[in-house]
């Protein structure tokens, strides 16, 4: 006797276009994605006695996406059992000059129905879906989100949102206090009066300004003056104008794009500063990011507390969100293809060393401040035939 009569006990592999109806709005990320991208990371720096090294890399991506096939019935005592559909994936990028290994990524892409316990739905034409990511360093994260379709130039501003279709008003690479709002686009370390110079390109790399290439062994390539036409500093405070740039040289060729915006985060609501360079409390807007939900654990290396339990000592992950443009764009002259852009924020709150001034005559004395480092990776990937 089957126990229920809407989830079959035996789960066989339907037909590819029932697996490509099931996915619905993730459908078009099957197959494999190859291309380039760049990666910003701040991260502490023991081992050269610095409060950070601030790492840059200029990237290159494999993303292999295969159908599960299968449906994944999740059982409910609230309401009936519901079944998801979804995509296994792994990432693997490298440092384009080197070669060397940056990144490697397994995980899912899955759907989710509506559903009455608890009441939660997507509105017409849309889709829950989230993604679960396990990476190397002893994190896991689960984020969850909206897929959306969409119709004209992704990424570009649109008037109303700074990047075309994304729920995220900013992917801003300036520091915060742990905990605060990430810093509104355009903001600069250098234009904050921050100390952090290794954020100034104008500043050479060294022992006392910890930035890549500094002591790589073997020694990287410094990074070019610039990446295509964008300004390697405007890189570094916002990268996602890599993407806009792909994308302005394809508007400017008459190329036309449609397809689906994924927005996912591990939490519900994210605070954003709206002025450059001002991070208070009255120049912050709270986004309240559709159907988010999840979280981010950390190994206790990572998720642990200070002997004076005060802040984690290490690299924490605090925070992910994403925006995945899955675009189909037609050339005037040319057959259509898939192109596939993201940018994803990880915030990873770590302790620097900041020195108090006391009054005049007295020592400084040093003081462990807990900071934000946003971590951000952007790429545009095209589905390869093999």
């Amino acid at each position: 006797m089957v126990a229920n009569p809407g989830i079959a006990t035996t789960r066989l592999t339907p037909d590819n276009a029932t697996v490509q109806q099931q996915l619905g709005l993730l459908g078009d990320l099957a197959g494999t994605w190859k291309g380039g991208g760049f990666n910003l990371i701040d991260r502490p720096d023991f081992h050269d006695k610095a409060n950070l090294y601030l790492q840059l890399n200029q990237t290159r991506e494999t993303l292999t996406i295969e159908p599960i096939g299968s449906a994944i019935p999740n059982r409910g005592f609230g309401q009936d059992d519901i079944e998801l559909f979804g995509l296994g994936y792994l990432q693997k990028i490298s440092d384009l000059p080197t070669g060397g290994a940056l990144h490697f990524e397994p995980g899912l892409w899955v759907t989710q129905p509506a559903t009455t316990y608890p009441p939660e739905s997507a509105a017409a034409g849309d889709q829950i879906v989230f993604r679960e990511g396990s990476i190397p360093h002893g994190t896991i994260l689960l984020a969850q989100g909206l897929a959306q379709p969409f119709s004209g130039p992704p990424t570009l501003p649109n008037g109303t949102s700074e990047y075309a279709f994304s729920a995220f008003p900013s992917f801003n690479s300036t520091p915060f206090g742990a905990g605060g709002a990430i810093n509104a686009p355009g903001s600069s370390v250098k234009g904050s009066g921050g100390a952090f110079t290794e954020y100034d390109l104008a500043v050479p790399d060294s022992a006392t300004n910890p930035r890549t290439p500094f002591n790589t062994i073997p020694p990287d390539p410094p990074l070019p003056a610039t990446i295509s036409v964008v300004a390697m500093q405007d890189v570094v405070n916002d990268p996602i104008t890599l993407l806009q740039q792909v994308i302005k040289e394809q508007v400017a060729a008459g190329d036309n794009f449609e397809g689906v915006a994924i927005n996912i985060a591990t939490q519900p609501q994210i605070a954003f500063a709206t002025k450059q360079n001002v991070n208070n409390t009255t120049d912050i807007t709270t986004v309240s990011v559709t159907d988010s939900a999840g979280g981010v654990e950390n190994i206790l290396f990572l998720d642990g507390e200070d002997p004076g339990g005060q802040v984690a000592p290490n690299a924490q992950t605090a925070l992910v969100y994403a925006t995945f443009w899955i675009e189909k764009v037609t050339p005037e002259d040319r057959y259509p293809f898939m192109q596939l852009q993201y940018a994803q924020m990880t915030i990873l709150d770590f302790p620097i060393f900041t020195a108090l001034h006391p009054p005049a005559g007295t020592p400084p004395t040093p003081k462990v401040i807990n900071l934000g480092w946003p971590h951000i990776s952007v790429a545009t990937l095209r589905k390869t035939f093999n």
